[in-house]
């Protein structure tokens, strides 16, 4: 009897919560479209209509968003942040909507959009109507963050800490920090980035540097960073982890980002101490660094700055870092790699050591823990082979992934070597300047990436928050990405990627994420005129080209490199460049 209840029960909120179904299509129209599911978002109607043709097939239409969607971020909406509390700035953190919120529809690109200026003369400047913010060029240009010249934004390279230049700081910075030149230092994380000026000169030194910034309603710091080429996603310190592994970055660094380190005993230090790597370097310029010939521009005493200053060195010291080097407003710390400091730290220490109860990998979701991730016992004392060479060299996490191994990394980089010959075939974009920022939705070793390594691209690694995490071992690599779950929204703004490559993503996720969700995402974030590589099983790729086409975008079938392969196929699909039909 309980058997049957619960199954009743189960079967009854199945019924409730659905959002929908998966369509397939034949290409013949019809001329009554009914509406039949409504979308609410903040008093605003969102419409998703199916039609159906000659022959008994659903076809689907999407409504164009409002105009005001032009920079719709949906986990990370200004318009839903009243809902959330204060605390630490928690309401700037990832906050779905509810599927009955989600906006269903096709975000409209800003009025006089056009294709972005291309790669390395966009790190420079950008087209002003695809970022058309004022009001961080009337704040932030005696800065020389940016200036409006004409119908673009220019990047002289400028920041509050670097009035002389981002070259000559990062110059100091590498004059400190000798590894930055030889390889021993290939990631990086820029807490607080701007418009990511730092992220930017640091691609030229081979660095590759993932900068995060939190949505706000004036600056778009990330927006920007992603018109310019410059890799970077929406994020904040707040109350929970980065979407990072433990020890992935090579160096860190903060340039006056305004996040208080010294507050809450210490809790952001030790979300920076989890993501660096033993031997990982912490670069902070800004209060309370040179405090001494600085203090009276920063509204405050030199005796406050001096015990700022001694209290961020005392944190530091009991977190296993050391001072490494200081110069001018520039002050660089190390992580220790010295396994008898982090040994000498228990769980009822100040700081406490953290125990095994979350895997300190584990960043979906997971909030900040208040306590210093010690180094795993096999990497200990162990430094990563220097860049490029340990693109191709098996670290030590891949053994942590189910069925992880050097020769299955090595099969699967050979698979992707194949794979993108193929794709640069049928796609003759990939590998110009035609095609700059890459995301690839569901990798395991980024294989995909290593093999384009040597393309004017940059290529955001995504793996599943809900599949095996190996996530640590891209970054390894010398590569860079984050966790996901494709059931949300990605942390970005509309039209930041020219390409978007998925490898059985829907096959993967088809039980957990609807499919129209999932392609209006893909939507929502690739830029007008730029492209999807989707390889799946060809089941899939019949719904996938028949939503397209209500997106909007036109679509080619092809197989893939093995011919032969008929469990797998490819569709290469093109959104186009449209614009608004309301103002």
């Amino acid at each position: 009897l309980m058997l049957l209840l619960l199954c009743g029960f189960s079967f009854y909120l199945g019924g409730i919560y659905s959002t929908g179904r998966t369509f397939t299509f034949s290409s013949t129209t019809t001329s009554i479209i009914p509406i039949v599911s409504t979308a609410k978002q903040e008093g605003s109607a969102i419409a998703l209509a199916i039609a159906r043709n000659g022959n008994g097939d659903d076809e689907v239409e999407f409504s164009e968003c409002p105009a005001d969607y032009q920079d719709y971020t949906p986990c990370t909406d200004p318009k839903r942040w009243r809902r959330y509390g204060n605390y630490r700035l928690s309401f700037m953190e990832r906050h779905c909507p509810p599927p009955p919120e989600r906006a269903v529809c096709l975000v409209p690109p800003p009025r006089g959009y056009k294709p972005p200026i291309r790669w390395p003369k966009s790190k420079h400047q950008c087209w002003y109507r695809n970022v058309p913010y004022d009001w961080i060029n009337s704040q932030k240009s005696n800065q020389h963050w940016l200036r409006k010249d004409g119908d673009r934004f220019t990047f002289p390279g400028g920041g509050t800490m670097f009035p002389n230049g981002v070259g000559a700081y990062v110059d100091l910075m590498a004059d400190l920090i000798p590894g930055m030149k030889d390889g021993s230092v290939r990631t990086a994380l820029d807490t607080g980035c701007g418009v990511a000026s730092w992220g930017g000169d640091l691609l030229a030194r081979n660095i590759l540097t993932v900068s995060l910034a939190p949505r706000d309603n004036h600056e778009a710091q990330v927006q920007f960073a992603l018109e310019r080429g410059i890799p970077a996603i929406l994020g904040i310190i707040s109350t929970q982890r980065l979407p990072i592994p433990s020890a992935s970055m090579d160096m860190a660094h903060c340039s006056r980002c305004l996040i208080p380190w010294t507050e809450f005993g210490g809790l952001y230090l030790m979300e920076i101490q989890r993501v660096l790597r033993p031997g990982g370097f912490w670069v902070l310029s800004g209060p309370p660094i040179n405090y001494e010939n600085r203090w009276h521009g920063w509204n405050t005493t030199v005796e406050a700055q001096k015990a700022d200053f001694d209290r961020l060195k005392k944190m530091l010291a009991s977190m296993c870092f050391r001072l490494y080097n200081k110069k001018g407003d520039i002050a660089v710390w190390q992580k220790s790699l010295d396994a008898g400091c982090y040994d000498k730290l228990t769980p009822v220490t100040t700081p406490a050591k953290c125990d095994d109860s979350v895997d300190a990998d584990a960043a979906w979701y997971v909030p900040m823990r208040s306590c210093v991730t010690a180094p795993s016992p096999k990497s200990r004392g162990k430094a990563l082979p220097k860049w490029p060479q340990r693109l191709g060299v098996a670290p030590e996490r891949v053994s942590v992934v189910p069925g992880g191994s050097g020769s299955a990394m090595k099969h699967d980089d050979g698979k992707w070597k194949a794979a993108v010959k193929h794709y640069k075939a049928l796609l003759p974009a990939l590998g110009s300047d035609k095609v700059r920022n890459v995301m690839d939705m569901s990798t395991v070793y980024g294989g995909f990436a290593a093999s384009l390594v040597k393309d004017p691209v940059w290529v955001m690694n995504v793996v599943s928050s809900y599949g095996p995490n190996s996530l640590g071992v891209v970054y390894d690599r010398g590569l860079i990405g984050t966790n996901h779950d494709w059931c949300e929204a990605f942390s970005t703004y509309p039209r930041t990627y020219d390409l978007l490559h998925a490898d059985g993503l829907f096959a993967a996720e088809s039980h957990r994420c609807e499919m129209k969700f999932v392609l209006v995402e893909m939507d929502r974030i690739l830029r007008p005129t730029g492209y999807a590589i989707i390889r799946d099983n060809p089941y899939f790729l019949d719904s996938v080209a028949s939503i397209a086409k209500g997106m909007r975008w036109t679509c080619d079938r092809h197989d893939t490199e093995n011919k032969e392969n008929e469990k797998e196929k490819l569709l290469i699909c093109h959104k186009q460049l449209w614009s608004a039909k309301k103002a």
